[in-house]
């Protein structure tokens, strides 16, 4: 092999075919616009790839993880396969388990009340806000998500609900003068989105989710930030009421992780 030819095992050049999910678009739409016109890494896009899977539930909690079919449907070595699958590792999203195999991690059940947590207390916050903006606020958005939600209910398009569902969160974060804060919910609630997914195709819940924004948004356009934050708390809290029964509806979907076991 002449010294200018690459190893067996090295990145693949830049003509190698690059498929990407909803998240690896999301980031090169992102690079883009801060001046950055070169694609995501292959290790880039095979992680938003297999996290937006994971998150959607397309790959199953306990479902095998090969590297080597990864890698051909990429058309890339199995380098950044095995890269991106370090990252999702130390996200919790994979169990990496020596001598047998990478999986798909459990849903950490013990682990959702305390994203619950963390996630009323940061919207909360957004909704309290945006009330307080009063006339500043562009309800725009968050009409526009519930629209789009009642049109998925009728379809029965569970993704397309949850999508227009994460716009309507998005948008009360804009209306309250700090977009960020959504961004730091994002991170936080990964488990929590893959346990979501579980409990929407339960009946009734799509129109109780609906009514639910329906309440929020109406506390904010009467500038009511007590009422916003309240209904915010009930409506992310009802997320693990029903924790217990969809457990039991699928127990090999779950797991209970300690503190000194990591994500």
């Amino acid at each position: 092999m002449g010294p200018n030819m690459p190893e067996a095992d090295e990145p693949e050049s830049r003509t190698a075919p690059i498929q990407i999910g909803a998240a690896g678009q999301a980031l090169a739409v992102g690079q883009a616009r801060a001046g950055r016109t070169r694609r995501p890494s292959a290790a880039v896009a095979i992680h938003a790839h297999l996290r937006d899977q994971i998150v959607q539930l397309v790959r199953i909690p306990g479902e095998p993880i090969n590297e080597r079919e990864i890698a051909a449907l990429f058309g890339v070595s199995r380098t950044p396969v095995r890269e991106a699958l370090l990252q999702l590792a130390s996200e919790g999203l994979i169990a990496m388990v020596p001598q047998v195999g990478t999986f798909v991690a459990r849903i950490p059940a013990n682990r959702l009340p305390e994203a619950v947590l963390v996630r009323q207390a940061l919207e909360e916050a957004t909704a309290r806000l945006a009330a307080e903006r009063g006339a500043a606020v562009d309800f725009a958005g968050m009409e526009a998500a519930i629209d789009r939600q009642v049109r998925a209910t009728e379809r029965e398009a569970i993704e397309e609900f949850h999508i227009a569902d994460e716009a309507f969160h998005a948008a009360i974060a804009a209306a309250s003068g700090y977009p960020g804060i959504w961004r730091l919910v994002r991170r936080a609630k990964l488990q929590l989105d893959r346990y979501r997914r579980t409990t929407l195709p339960q009946a009734g819940r799509l129109p109780k989710v609906i009514e639910q924004h329906r309440a929020i948004m109406d506390a904010i356009a009467r500038h009511d930030p007590d009422e916003a934050a309240l209904r915010m708390r009930a409506h992310v809290g009802a997320l693990v009421a029903d924790l217990a029964v969809i457990r039991a509806l699928r127990p090999d979907w779950f797991t209970d992780i300690s503190e000194e076991a990591g994500p």
